[in-house]
């Protein structure tokens, strides 16, 4: 038995080992499954009983906020609940010219798009310009699936509740109940980071970058359009959401984005089959969605490596439970987002092949000083 067991080890596969270390249990690990699994329930309940719509995205927000920390978490959901508002509002007052215009609402979209990326590389506060920018483009997408201009506003205002509030909430469980963060004894303080970097309109890098960017997500929205297929829209969201500087950082974040989302829509389709038809309450759903979230949160509150996985486990099972306020077998959303994700990763890693491709520097090596690390 004991003879077997280096040889059982000798065969395990390289990643096996890898995973099984990024999923190890450590101390913060579980609090912040804890607060994401309570937050996700409360809402859900909440956007149940009072029928607040895209409860999907308002689970979806609670991961995507929650961080290892209070003070962290309160940063983020500040930020986010002030670009977002910003973004509404703007996207609002850029319908009253473009809404029955596409001729200069899709030009439009690729230059907010592009003002976005590029705020993200040269500014301190870039992931706020990212996300005016994205969520102005995002909403700008969808002008041809709205019957009228009415039914687009009260959209754009449900739109913000459903996403702000779930924000708020996070942020209250997250004081309520994480740990106070404090600073390492001895720490230096950091240095202060300029608000617009040195290098904004020197280095062509960062309009290269924003470039890259708008063409794989504009290419992504031109082509589910002419063919009629909105269902795909996934792709120009994963164009905005995979991109990093370089191409190999891209592959592997589109690796995770497809891994997390074939895992989500799995965990999603075997419910609808076999455990959504035997629901008969709120509470056997919000069991089912505690359940995924803590293991979506546990993905998610990993290393840098992983933690990106864990967000599309639980996008993609809240689009497959969470499509509406009543059970949902409907599959072929699951497919079309599933495409859309496909499409988005091929054409991004495209262009960021072909068109000024940036490949990461390999680190310096350094001979080691003692065999332990």
């Amino acid at each position: 038995m004991d003879a077997a067991t280096p040889v059982a080890t000798a065969m395990r596969p390289a990643w096996f080992d890898w995973l099984r270390r990024e999923l190890a249990p450590t101390p913060a690990r579980g609090g912040m499954m804890l607060r994401i699994m309570v937050t996700t329930v409360l809402v859900v309940i909440i956007s149940m009983a009072l029928q607040v719509p895209d409860i999907l995205i308002s689970a979806y927000m609670v991961i995507f906020v929650t961080k290892e920390n209070k003070i962290v978490t309160a940063l983020v959901g500040t930020l986010l609940i002030i670009g977002v508002t910003i973004a509404i509002a703007i996207s609002l007052l850029v319908y009253r010219f473009t809404f029955d215009f596409p001729e200069w609402r899709v030009p439009a979209m690729a230059v907010v798009l592009f003002a976005g990326f590029f705020a993200s590389r040269i500014l301190a506060i870039g992931p706020l310009g990212f996300g005016i920018g994205f969520v102005i483009a995002a909403t700008q997408s969808v002008a041809e699936l709205m019957p009228s201009a009415e039914y687009l506003v009260h959209w754009l205002l449900w739109l913000w509740v459903a996403v702000t509030y779930p924000i708020a909430l996070t942020v209250i469980v997250t004081r309520l109940i994480a740990p106070h963060a404090n600073a390492p004894a001895g720490a230096a303080p950091k240095p202060k980071k300029r608000f617009v970097a040195a290098d904004a309109f020197t280095n062509p890098a960062h309009i290269h970058f924003a470039l890259k960017v708008t063409l794989a997500a504009m290419t992504c929205y031109i082509l589910y359009t002419a063919v009629d297929w909105p269902g795909i829209h996934t792709a120009f969201i994963t164009c905005c959401f995979i991109s990093l500087e370089s191409l190999g950082a891209t592959l592997h974040k589109g690796a995770l984005r497809l891994a997390g989302c074939a895992c989500g829509g799995l965990l999603g389709f075997l419910s609808i089959i076999y455990l959504v038809p035997r629901m008969e309450s709120i509470v056997s759903l919000s069991i089912l969605v505690a359940s995924v979230s803590a293991l979506a949160g546990w993905v998610a509150a990993g290393s840098e490596r992983i933690a990106y996985g864990g967000l599309q486990i639980a996008l993609a099972f809240y689009m497959c439970i969470l499509q509406d306020f009543e059970p949902n077998q409907d599959f072929v959303k699951i497919r079309d987002r599933l495409v859309g994700i496909v499409l988005g990763i091929i054409v991004t890693t495209l262009v960021f092949r072909y068109l000024w491709p940036v490949h990461p520097t390999p680190p310096a090596r350094v001979t080691p000083v003692s065999d332990n690390p």
